[in-house]
């Protein structure tokens, strides 16, 4: 039952998503009025000049809380399904490396006054 759930919250979140993106390109900005004034655009639009701002803001506000609802509950649903766990790292088993056989050398103070003793290792 979960599983259908967040199944068709992911599909309105999307949607709605999508519809935010057309909606926020069909508006135009707050200054082709004024180049459409002087006659280098054309002022009219699909919903006619006054009603296109009206329509559009409030119709991509509408789908914007949409949005921002589907978000917090996959949010929500997400997270209900298993407890988090402490740390992402402690599901992994240890890895060690292979052994060729062969020890490192070993490395030799340095006694001709440099300061390379004095690291700490």
């Amino acid at each position: 039952m979960g599983g259908v759930v967040f199944s068709i919250v992911l599909t309105v979140h999307i949607l709605a998503g999508l519809g935010v993106i057309g909606l926020v390109l069909m508006q135009h900005g707050k200054g082709a009025d004024m180049g459409a004034a002087f006659g280098s655009g054309a002022s009219g639009s699909l919903f006619g000049s006054s009603g296109s701002a009206n329509f559009l803001s409030r119709t991509t506000g509408a789908l914007a809380a949409v949005f921002f609802v589907t978000s917090l509950g996959l949010s929500y649903l997400a997270s209900s399904g298993a407890p988090a766990s402490k740390s992402v790292m402690e599901g992994v088993a240890p890895v060690s490396a292979p052994s060729s056989g062969l020890s490192p050398a070993p490395v030799a103070p340095a006694d001709d006054g440099s300061k390379a003793k004095d690291i700490p290792r």
